[in-house]
């Protein structure tokens, strides 16, 4: 399918991970879609939103409308920042009266998607021609899973990757305790969450822990390592990007 999409890389990945949406380009390659990173591009904002600060967040969505406008599908390797464009832009839009701002907002957020569901919904793919022969377990994030609504949408692609022992993670639903800022703001819940959920993770005996948002990855993988506990932690479009000529 010859899809014109764009990246959104998110700043978190694009500061801290960007082998993640190097992955993203590798993979919608791969794929067939024509990819490109307009390079206007910023923060989508939450960071405000999400403390509070929604006359702050005005500038952001201003930069995003004007950035990924006459695309045919923004794209992010984020549940977190594909929730907050899809959620609480229109908010954001309608707070600020500017009405042109809002119809710009209408116009681009139905057409942003969380990276598996492009892949699935979009492209109609499962199988993206990945290899990974590694024991995974995968962790569901939550604004993915509550606020997109993913469903099974990764699973279903980490299932359809050859080589790979996918394993059931206990409690798979339960957050992490990371929360951005709640994890500075409430850090000794954050941390017991994040204990729960590492061992969890240990449990299954998984070489790598899998998820769709990087910044639960940083919260999970940050005690997994204090633990010594071995694993790895990696980005769902970096195991589907990875093949058998360049595995991951």
């Amino acid at each position: 399918m010859n899809v014109r999409v764009a990246l959104f890389a998110t700043c978190y990945n694009d500061l801290m991970w960007p082998e993640t949406p190097k992955a993203v380009v590798r993979l919608l390659r791969r794929l067939g879609c024509e990819v490109e990173f307009p390079r206007g591009q910023t923060c989508c904002g939450q960071m405000f939103t999400n403390t509070g600060y929604a006359d702050e967040a005005v500038p952001a969505v201003r930069a995003f409308t004007a950035a990924f406008a006459g695309y045919d599908a923004v794209v992010a390797p984020s549940g977190s920042c594909v929730g907050s464009v899809r959620h609480q832009h229109r908010d954001v839009a309608a707070r600020s009266g500017d009405a042109d701002l809002a119809a710009r907002v209408d116009a681009i957020a139905p057409r942003v998607y969380e990276l598996s569901e492009f892949l699935v919904d979009v492209l109609g793919v499962t199988d993206v021609g990945a290899y990974f022969p590694h024991r995974v377990t995968y962790h569901p994030t939550c604004h993915s899973l509550r606020m997109l609504r993913v469903g099974d949408r990764p699973r279903r692609l980490l299932e359809a990757v050859r080589g790979i022992d996918l394993v059931e993670l206990p409690q798979a639903d339960q957050c992490c305790g990371f929360g951005g800022t709640f994890a500075i703001k409430n850090a000794d819940t954050s941390v017991a969450m994040g204990f729960d959920k590492a061992r969890a993770v240990r449990d299954t005996g998984a070489e790598v822990l899998v998820a769709g948002d990087n910044s639960c990855l940083a919260h999970i993988g940050g005690l997994l390592s204090r633990q010594r506990a071995g694993m790895r932690v990696m980005h769902l479009a970096e195991v589907l990007a990875s093949s058998e000529d360049a595995p991951a």
